[in-house]
């Protein structure tokens, strides 16, 4: 018998997840998507599916499942599946994972495998440059930038900066990586000594989740600096950058809001190959 794709929730990405789907011969039956078009079946019939496609991520900040339109718990979800069933999400809580577990459940967390955060890197990295362009109504070819983390993010906004010509800096806490930076022939700061060696930045791009960029060292930008936060917690203090004067730019969750077509791909091949691999993380 043919396997039914279930695919529950989440954003404009899970829409492009189903078209994929379909195109690719799958019969899909989805929820929560109907905002970009995709019609919707009831959630219980979702869940019942061999494989089971939750969201990236799989809840919201309220720890209820990412579904538009349904407050639904993840325990109030689990009740409907089976350990025979293959479940994915992205982003899984340790709590979920032990919830799933103690009703005899498997979730394999797609975001943890490392073509997918890779992939997704690359994505929010190309995506960055875009959101940059747009919000300063500039070019950033031969303007000074500094990233402040060297990631997997940090690495690839670096290189792709430096392809269309912007001068590179980069920021890191660990020598090894200052080291790294200056090979790849940009310029390397000190995540923890960076007073004083602000004031010629054009742009500042934060893939630190943490804190990094307070009033202190905002107020040493120079005034048309534009701040670009790529972290899910700030690093820089927005409050403080928009109370200064500074343009300031929260760009969360890029490759599901800017590039929502290829992170559908990312997530549609990852998924493939865990099915292909017997639903495995390794």
């Amino acid at each position: 018998m043919e396997k039914i794709y279930g695919v529950a929730g989440g954003d404009r990405r899970q829409a492009e997840l189903v078209l994929l789907l379909r195109e690719n011969g799958r019969k899909v039956c989805s929820c929560g998507l109907e905002e970009w078009g995709v019609a919707s079946s009831p959630l219980e019939e979702v869940l019942a599916q061999e494989i089971v496609i939750f969201p990236l991520p799989l809840c919201k900040g309220s720890g209820e499942l990412n579904l538009q339109g349904q407050d639904v718990t993840p325990e109030e979800a689990f009740r409907h599946l089976t350990p025979h069933q293959h479940i994915f999400g992205g982003q899984v809580s340790p709590a979920v994972l032990k919830a799933a577990k103690e009703q005899g459940l498997e979730i394999t967390d797609y975001f943890r495998r490392e073509e997918i955060t890779i992939l997704n890197a690359a994505a929010t990295a190309e995506a960055a440059l875009t959101v940059a362009q747009k919000e300063s109504e500039r070019m950033l070819l031969n303007t000074d930038c500094l990233v402040i983390g060297f990631g997997r993010i940090g690495k690839l906004l670096c290189q792709r900066l430096s392809g269309i010509g912007a001068r590179v800096s980069a920021a890191a806490r660990s020598a090894t990586d200052r080291a790294w930076i200056q090979a790849l022939g940009w310029q390397a700061m000190d995540t923890g000594h960076l007073s004083g060696k602000l004031g010629s930045f054009q742009t500042v791009f934060n893939t630190v989740p943490a804190p990094v960029l307070g009033p202190e060292l905002l107020t040493q930008l120079r005034q048309d600096c534009l701040c670009v936060e790529l972290s899910s917690v700030e690093g820089i203090d927005l409050a403080a950058a928009r109370k200064l004067g500074l343009a300031s730019v929260w760009a969360r969750a890029l490759p599901g809001r800017m590039v929502p077509r290829s992170a559908a791909k990312i997530i549609y091949d990852t998924i493939e190959q865990c099915l292909q691999e017997g639903g495995n993380l390794s």
